[in-house]
């Protein structure tokens, strides 16, 4: 997985380089903290967001989905996705209303799909994604698991910036 070291994430410089989060652990921190994600993918000249609700294992971003459907269909086809993470939402007031601004931290990434076969990885994303919502610990019969697609995105450019914070 590469960082940016130039401002630019697949060729787009960030503008506002004092916002930038250059460190690490911190744009680890802010995927580790959220449980929703948004994908971006293309389906030839035609863009399609959709939320989903994810874990990350330090490593790849994990989450699950029906086999079949609209972002399996384009995933099969096109295997690049961006997403991204928003955390700690608020308002940066100001006296001049064009000057308000969005509090937050955000990391935005690109990346290429992977269709999870292996039962133990399978296994282990489910387990990373249902921790964040329940504290119980949960079997996934055969059959479930063969009914459910665990997509694993492999990471390979990542940025993240902040803004209203110190």
């Amino acid at each position: 997985m590469q960082e940016s070291k130039t401002g630019h994430l697949h060729g787009c410089p960030l503008r506002r380089k004092d916002r930038e989060i250059t460190d690490r652990a911190e744009i680890d921190a802010i995927l580790g903290s959220a449980r929703l994600m948004r994908i971006a993918l293309a389906d030839g000249d035609t863009p399609f967001l959709v939320p989903v609700f994810y874990a990350f294992d330090g490593t790849a971003i994990y989450f699950h989905s029906a086999q079949a459907g609209t972002k399996i269909d384009i995933m099969k086809r096109n295997n690049k996705i961006c997403f991204e993470i928003s955390i700690d939402h608020g308002i940066v007031e100001n006296d001049a209303a064009c000057d308000f601004e969005a509090q937050h931290r955000t990391v935005v990434g690109f990346g290429k799909v992977a269709f999870v076969t292996d039962d133990a990885e399978k296994r282990n994303a489910l387990n990373r994604i249902v921790a964040q919502f329940s504290d119980k610990k949960f079997d996934y019969p055969q059959a479930n698991l063969n009914r459910t697609a665990v997509i694993r995105i492999d990471i390979e450019t990542i940025k993240g910036k902040k803004h209203g914070f110190s």
